[in-house]
């Protein structure tokens, strides 16, 4: 769990009034920190107002917002949003920039500080080894005459230009955010040393007052944050374990015995233990020197961790390790490509795959996540003892990414949405992609869009239904399925509820079709009946006609 001792303290320039300066911050599911101090430019009637608001409005929106939303991508929209806001505000009430406000805004996830800044307000990062670096840049023109003037701030205008920055942290570092009332009383060093004897930002901000009469300074905020314990991804990533350069069977891991290698790349073993059958995943041997491959596998069996549902096996990461691996319950089963290597499935088999695909996709969901790589060979087929049927059980935990990812390399080209070729975001919309390519090539032993290559930039035609290859298909799953595998984003289902609702109710599914197929095969009912009428019309005319 994240742990900061947090220091913070608002002096205004004069006894008995509210000054232009606000701050706040708050910690969000024990691995999310977020801090924001805003300085009021005095020279807006409505500096102070425009402050406190945008200090409210960061604060709630972090606490609102959706998990799966990176921290950087968080601070740009809101600081865009609340902007557009204060702007607008401005414009309509007082036909003026009046509210106007610097702000500083540091977030903390995992082991990284992301920083944002707008004026001359600014972020410091006092190291572990007592190093004080200025993470923020100072906003305002360089001539010494026009020193004060800002360049960027919160209200200027309708439009602002934000950009994040992303540091790593260790447990001591020293976080400080200050209106420039800290900074022209005090410097740097100063303000290092103050910071380093255990000063409190009350004492700091007193100390930097006296001798100052009201109104003779201007308000003053500091905010002092001090990392006590990081997250448990962090935790995890600096254990001391040894990464094994080769594996074979009869190794001894902290008393698992290997038994059979399970992958070419030697890195997944069966193993047992207490007469026990696991599987054990280690890191690829790059890890050993490569810190993002280290840190690839270290949230992998984070998120494998903390996967609960049934659609998965269960996974642990034994406490008392040695080395650097995580444990999994032994499926034993046929990957869905081998089950169906000379047959296809049958629909009762399609309809339990559907949903049980949904429920698990669901609860990945539920956690921020993806699964990134739904295809065959990432699906078990099992039998449970004394059951009649088969189950389905979902694999691959190494694929597995935060939802809207768009740095993923997770996936399978012949199995990928359009959009993700294209460098788009994963998500919903394009994993029920995915799972529709799945169910299509299951009851049909054919992919709709063929065989994909990797790096290869493919062209989507029009996929034929899969009941053109299999006549058990019924029209409503038909429909389920094209619609799941459209090409264009607006015809596809965007939600796994939408897909799962109608997975439920067959008699409420739509039939799908081809947007430039002819009328009479999209419509063919209200085809008939205009023929209809209008041969009764023509009958009609005909003899009224024979009549005259």
């Amino acid at each position: 769990m994240l742990q900061l001792k947090s220091s913070e303290f608002i002096l205004p320039k004069a006894k008995n009034i509210i000054g232009d300066d606000a701050c706040g911050f708050t910690q969000l599911d024990d691995d999310v920190f977020i801090s924001v101090l805003c300085d009021g430019v005095g020279s807006a009637k409505k500096g102070g107002a425009a402050a406190r608001q945008t200090v409210k409005f960061f604060l709630s929106q972090f606490k609102t917002r959706p998990k799966a939303c990176s921290i950087d991508k968080s601070i740009i929209t809101f600081a865009e949003h609340i902007n557009r806001l204060l702007f607008k505000e401005s414009m309509t009430q007082y036909e003026a920039i009046e509210l106007l406000t610097t702000i500083c805004v540091v977030a903390i996830k995992d082991n990284q500080l992301y920083t944002m800044n707008a004026g001359d307000s600014r972020i410091y990062l006092l190291d572990r080894s007592n190093q004080l670096k200025q993470l923020s840049i100072d906003d305002n023109y360089d001539e010494e005459h026009l020193s004060h003037v800002l360049t960027k701030a919160v209200g200027l205008s309708d439009q602002i230009e934000i950009e994040v920055q992303s540091h790593t942290i260790e447990v001591g570092d020293k976080i400080i955010l200050c209106s420039d009332g800290v900074t022209s009383l005090i410097n740097d060093t100063e303000l290092q040393q103050q910071i380093q004897k255990g000063l409190s930002a009350k004492l700091i901000v007193n100390a930097a007052a006296k001798g100052h009469k009201d109104n003779e300074r201007d308000d003053i905020s500091l905010q002092i944050f001090s990392v006590e314990k990081l997250s448990p991804l962090t935790d995890m990533k600096n254990l001391e374990l040894t990464i094994p350069e080769s594996l074979k069977s009869g190794d001894i891991i902290d008393g698992y015995e290997l038994t059979q290698s399970l992958m070419e790349h030697g890195r997944i073993f069966k193993a047992i233990k207490n007469s026990k059958e696991v599987v054990l995943k280690f890191p690829m041997v790059a890890a050993i020197d490569d810190e993002s491959s280290l840190d690839e596998f270290v949230r992998e069996a984070w998120y494998a961790k903390q996967i609960t549902h049934k659609a998965f096996g269960d996974a642990w990461i034994p406490q008392d390790r040695t080395y650097r691996y995580y444990a999994m319950e032994l499926i034993e089963g046929t990957n869905l490509l081998e089950y169906l290597k000379n047959q296809t499935l049958s629909i009762d088999n399609a309809i339990h795959l559907a949903k049980f695909l949904h429920k698990a996709e669901a609860h990945l969901l539920h956690l921020g996540l993806v699964h990134g790589d739904i295809k065959p060979e990432n699906i078990i087929v099992y039998s449970r003892q004394d059951e009649a049927g088969v189950d389905f059980k979902m694999v691959d935990f190494g694929s597995i990414v935060e939802v809207f990812a768009t740095n993923s390399r997770a996936g399978t080209p012949s199995y990928l949405a359009p959009e993700r070729f294209l460098g788009q975001a994963i998500s919903e919309a394009s994993e029920i992609f995915s799972i529709g390519v799945t169910l299509y090539w299951a009851l049909t032993s054919k992919l709709p869009y063929g065989e994909i290559e990797p790096f290869q930039t493919p062209k989507f035609k029009q996929a034929h239904p899969p009941s053109k290859y299999n006549k058990n298909i019924p029209p409503w799953l038909d429909s389920i399925i094209l619609r799941a595998i459209s090409v264009e984003e607006d015809r596809r289902y965007n939600h796994y509820s939408e897909f799962f609702y109608e997975l439920k109710a067959p008699q409420n599914v739509k039939p799908f079709f081809d947007k430039n197929a002819p009328l009479i095969q999209r419509e063919p009912l209200m085809v008939y009946k205009v023929g209809f009428y209008i041969m009764i019309i023509v009958n009609v005319l005909l003899i009224i006609s024979y009549e005259l």
